[in-house]
């Protein structure tokens, strides 16, 4: 298997921003065609746990906008239809505080899509 293939994780790397420019800019439409249309597609939040697209849905169609900056982004390919992505973020909404995101993303026929994600909380910087 081919670890950082540098044209699939060029492909990662340009649906990871998309992606979170679509979070910033609250573009629920955006993030919702950016998951697996699936009912094993899983997304654990800071404050809640979604199984399956439609609860993805329902929790993505009451969020508010928001800002936040990332840091040590971490993407890693295996083979070419399979990625992770790692990141720390930073919101001033949460002095103290580091976020972190981990998100699984697959090759589908409708182009890549995120399988599995996961967002937490932890005290400092």
């Amino acid at each position: 298997m081919t670890v950082d293939d540098p044209q699939t994780l060029a492909e990662v790397t340009a649906v990871f921003e998309a992606y979170e420019k679509a979070l910033l800019d609250n573009d629920a439409d955006t993030l919702d065609a950016m998951f697996l249309t699936s009912e094993k597609t899983v997304r654990y939040g800071v404050a809640e746990i979604q199984y399956g697209i439609e609860e993805v849905r329902r929790f993505r169609a009451v969020q508010k906008p928001f800002s936040r900056s990332l840091s040590r982004t971490l993407i890693t390919t295996y083979g070419s239809d399979v990625a992770i992505a790692s990141t720390l973020f930073h919101r001033a909404d949460f002095p103290g505080e580091t976020g972190r995101q981990m998100q699984t993303w697959i090759r589908t026929e409708d182009g890549w899509k995120v399988a599995a994600a996961h967002v937490s909380m932890m005290r400092g910087d």
